[in-house]
């Protein structure tokens, strides 16, 4: 795992620049550390085609990558060096888009330079990095933000409606089933996958990579939590990390979700299904598969489906401008990032 800014050859120039000066901010100029495939069509673009946001600037560790990505996405900067990116003076807001060992230090070294930080899900590695990471915002006084961005997604905006609105009455219990097949060798040999089930840099394995948007959302719809348990292993021994996985969720509010993670099913048993169960009738969603929400009322079912957003982050993005600059909440804040952290680890720490 890298922890400190001497790993990552990071270096800040001179002090941090936040002071108690207000300096106005019209429009938020982007650099993106780790321009890689998840900032292909799922992010990068989004950010200049959001109100009063350009990206300006990008990094990767492999030069020609980075100058490849510049050229295609007609982006004027690109760098080797994070550093660098941070220390631009055009930039004034980072997009951390690296494997989840690096996201602490990146964050870290962009809050003292006084610069608000959007950083991919997870938040990073584990609860005690986030903390971290929750703390340097409030020391520095400098913004953070989570990639949590289903949550501001139309399909999932609906849902949570739904609940609001107690469509299926009170909600009693929550069952989420995630079942994929265990990756293939070939599969495992591509680099894109090969950190993912690396806990030194993913946290963990698949469970890592994809439950963080699901237990977000499980927290964005249901608020806050009494308890935790769970219990993981490594079944198939395929790679280091563990391939199954189930935990346990008391919410506040009475609530309790079950849920089971398995990536080593074959094709035939794969399955990507939520259901809210209320005292009134159900609610089934997905949460990668078709967006399609099936409600279940004494015995009759009705669907509504929705097209996922061209660009799936490009609605979050313009919650976290809007924030940014001052002109709206914090939608996916440190806190909600430090949470899901805290659900991951009481779930793997068996």
């Amino acid at each position: 795992m890298i922890e400190n800014f001497t790993t990552l050859n990071i270096q800040i120039n001179g002090n941090s620049t936040t002071s108690n000066k207000k300096i106005v901010v019209k429009e938020i100029r982007w650099g993106i550390i780790g321009c890689g495939a998840v900032t292909e069509m799922k992010s990068g673009p989004a950010f200049n085609k959001v109100k009063n946001s350009s990206l300006i600037a990008v990094m990767r560790r492999d030069a020609e990558k980075a100058k490849d990505y510049a050229s295609r996405h007609h982006v004027s900067k690109w760098y080797d060096d994070a550093s660098k990116l941070i220390n631009d003076p055009d930039v004034n807001a980072i997009y951390i888009a690296t494997p989840p060992s690096s996201h602490e230090a990146y964050a870290l070294a962009a809050m003292q330079a006084g610069k608000p930080v959007y950083v991919e899900k997870p938040m990073t590695t584990n609860f005690a990095s986030a903390k971290r990471m929750m703390l340097a915002t409030k020391e520095t006084n400098v913004k953070l933000s989570i990639a949590h961005y289903r949550r501001a997604q139309p399909y999932f905006k609906k849902i949570k409606k739904l609940i609001d609105d107690k469509i299926i009455g009170e909600i009693r219990f929550v069952n989420l089933s995630f079942y994929k097949k265990l990756l293939s060798d070939d599969e495992l040999s591509l680099s894109g996958n090969k950190w993912r089930v690396d806990p030194g840099i993913s946290g963990g394995g698949l469970f890592h990579d994809l439950a963080p948007h699901q237990l977000d959302l499980m927290y964005y719809f249901f608020g806050a939590i009494n308890y935790t348990n769970g219990i993981s292993i490594n079944q198939s021994r395929t790679y280091n990390a563990d391939d199954i996985v189930a935990g346990n969720i008391l919410f506040k509010n009475g609530i309790l979700f079950n849920g089971l993670w398995c990536f080593n099913v074959d094709k035939e048993n794969e399955k990507d299904i939520c259901e809210i169960v209320g005292s009134n009738g159900s609610i089934s969603f997905s949460f990668f598969d078709e967006q399609k929400i099936k409600i279940n009322i004494d015995g009759k079912e009705e669907t509504i489906s929705f097209t996922p957003p061209h660009h799936v982050q490009q609605p979050l993005i313009e919650k976290v401008v809007e924030y940014f600059l001052d002109e709206g909440p914090n939608p996916s804040s440190a806190e909600d990032g430090a949470e899901v952290m805290r659900l991951l680890d009481s779930f793997t720490q068996f």
